[in-house]
């Protein structure tokens, strides 16, 4: 369910998770997505805006780790056979150079090499969801990319060496899709695909939220994810979950709010730390 109303939160959350949804359909009114639009816009008022936001977006992948550095990136239009309002959708929020070389020398730091991108723009995975949380896009805003070897350890360390971000009142941003399984979606929706679908989400919270663990037990089970019930029926390939792993890497720590919500008729959740 989205978050209900009530005192909002007095510090900007480290890192959040979330299911971004179909393209450019949130944007568009689509009836399967209220349930997102709703939460996303609750989750975003429940807390004091923050300075700047790093979104790291399933749909950016490279060979390391690959930060946008222009001062004011453009859009990506990445999704095909929408509706022509769909390529017109505007978000014209400006970079942050400086945070962006901030980001390479954290990882520098931890031993991990990468590369800034001055002419990348924002794919759907970062101004969607960001339209809707911010509206006025007067949040500067800077992507960082998957790498293309899909190494859940890997996102784990990135997420782990930004972790001085908070203190700057960065919000680290992993936008994913707890499900996303593209046949699953339109295909008929009977009682297995339903059964892997719940039991899947049902260890993710368990595993993102629970205070018995211990947080190197945490990441590694978030590390063999794909041993999970019903992980490779959800994720056939990971690299909608993988946003959550640099999330969790931020904040090593269970996740203090969970929401699990329909979107296409799936169940799928966000997770706050």
């Amino acid at each position: 369910m989205p978050i209900p109303s009530g005192e909002p939160m007095k510090q900007t959350p480290k890192a959040l998770f979330i299911s971004h949804g179909g393209g450019p359909l949130p944007l568009l009114g689509d009836p399967a997505h209220q349930e997102m639009v709703s939460c996303l816009t609750n989750i975003a008022l429940s807390f004091p805006k923050p300075d700047a936001l790093v979104v790291v977006s399933a749909h950016w992948e490279e060979k390391i780790p690959t930060i946008t550095s222009g001062q004011s990136p453009s859009l990506i239009y990445d999704y095909y056979g929408f509706p022509v309002e769909s390529y017109e959708i505007q978000y014209p929020c400006l970079g942050k150079p400086s945070l962006a070389a901030e980001i390479q020398r954290l990882l520098a730091t931890a031993g991990i090499d990468s590369r800034l991108d001055t002419s990348r723009g924002f794919d759907h995975g970062v101004f969607v969801p960001l339209k809707i949380m911010y509206p006025e896009a007067n949040i500067p805003c800077v992507q960082l990319s998957l790498v293309d070897t899909l190494d859940p350890s890997l996102h784990i360390e990135i997420g782990r060496a930004l972790k001085e971000l908070s203190r700057q009142n960065v919000l680290v941003i992993g936008s994913g899709f707890s499900f996303h399984n593209l046949k699953a979606f339109f295909a008929p929706d009977d009682e297995e695909s339903k059964r892997l679908n719940h039991s899947f989400e049902g260890w993710l919270e368990k595993v993102c939220s629970g205070r018995e663990y211990r947080e190197e037990d945490r990441a590694e089970m978030l590390i063999r994810w794909d041993v999970a019930p019903g992980a490779r029926f959800c994720h056939p390939r990971e690299e909608h979950l993988l946003p959550l792993h640099v999330c969790y890497g931020v904040a090593q720590s269970p996740s203090s709010e969970q929401f699990r919500i329909d979107i296409m008729n799936k169940e799928s959740s966000f997770y706050v730390w």
